[in-house]
């Protein structure tokens, strides 16, 4: 059986150690879109060298930025094909800026896995710290895979963050380039569902996607630019369910509502009459 919960749920992965350099964090940030404005002051933080800006989003390609293979999803009591795998949902939130240059520790655990009936939900959380013991950040995130559902087990809670009624305080459109996948996969993720027509098409999607952590990211960086002056400094944290696809060369259309010292958000497809890509967006402001 590809998922076995009473093995599963609980166990703890391989410690990571990883370290990563500001030419590390540079790649990420044009992964994301940096350096569009290339005059503009705020833009350029990001890409500086030796002392680049890093968002907290980084924390989640930090670990395997140097893979050059595909990921694979084998953990204890956990084996699953990777084309049935989609990113469910993804939070950070860190304990202080995080460095241009760096070492870390990882550990992590799986902390819940659902039965949703066709699909399986599997939850992880980790939390990094330096080599001194001094925690960075910590981080949880689920996979959706399709097809791995039927064991017999809970399907786990619902619920979505709940937008005040009323217009959004900002509202802003993010282009994505046709090579952003291309790009981003190189920050370590080389899951071929991004990169490969044929595997795309076997995974059931007409063209390879934009990887679910390019427009979480992108769209961290873009609520940031735009209502935080361009400060990473300023984002305690940031959360998102993946709702939908994005195709490298699609428009993001962002929405914000202010509330308190969160900024919450949508995220959809201008292109494509407003299809969901990213739900549940939460933005805590430090």
């Amino acid at each position: 059986m590809p998922i076995d919960p009473s093995v599963a749920l609980g166990a703890t992965l391989p410690v990571q150690e990883f370290s990563w350099t500001s030419s590390d964090v540079q790649l990420y940030n044009l992964g994301l879109g940096a350096g569009a404005r290339p005059t503009d002051a705020g833009e350029l933080r990001y890409l500086r060298d030796g002392d680049p800006q890093v968002l907290p989003t980084f924390a989640t390609v930090a670990a395997t930025f140097h893979d050059t293979e595909p990921p694979k999803v084998s953990f204890p009591g956990v084996e699953i094909d990777l084309a049935k795998v989609v990113h469910g949902s993804q939070e950070v939130a860190v304990h202080a800026p995080i460095p241009a240059s760096g070492k870390g520790r990882t550990t992590t655990r799986i902390a819940e896995v659902w039965d949703k009936g066709k699909a399986a939900v599997i939850v992880q959380e980790s939390v990094t710290e330096d080599l001194d013991g001094n925690p960075l950040w910590t981080a949880r995130s689920s996979i959706f895979a399709r097809g791995e559902g039927g064991f017999g087990g809970e399907r786990g809670p619902s619920g979505s963050v709940e937008l005040p009624d009323r217009a959004p305080d900002a509202e802003f459109d993010v282009p994505t380039l046709p090579q952003q996948a291309l790009l981003y996969r190189l920050c370590g993720d080389r899951n071929p569902l991004h990169s490969d027509p044929d595997f795309a098409k076997a995974a059931g999607f007409p063209a390879p996607i934009l990887h679910g952590l390019c427009t979480y990211g992108t769209v961290c960086k873009s609520i940031t630019d735009h209502l935080l002056d361009s400060d990473a400094t300023r984002v305690a944290g940031f959360r998102a369910k993946f709702a939908g696809v994005v195709f490298p060369g699609e428009t993001l259309r962002v929405r914000v509502w202010k509330i308190e010292n969160r900024l919450l958000a949508t995220v959809a497809v201008a292109e494509r009459d407003l299809a969901p890509a990213l739900a549940d967006v939460v933005l805590t402001v430090a």
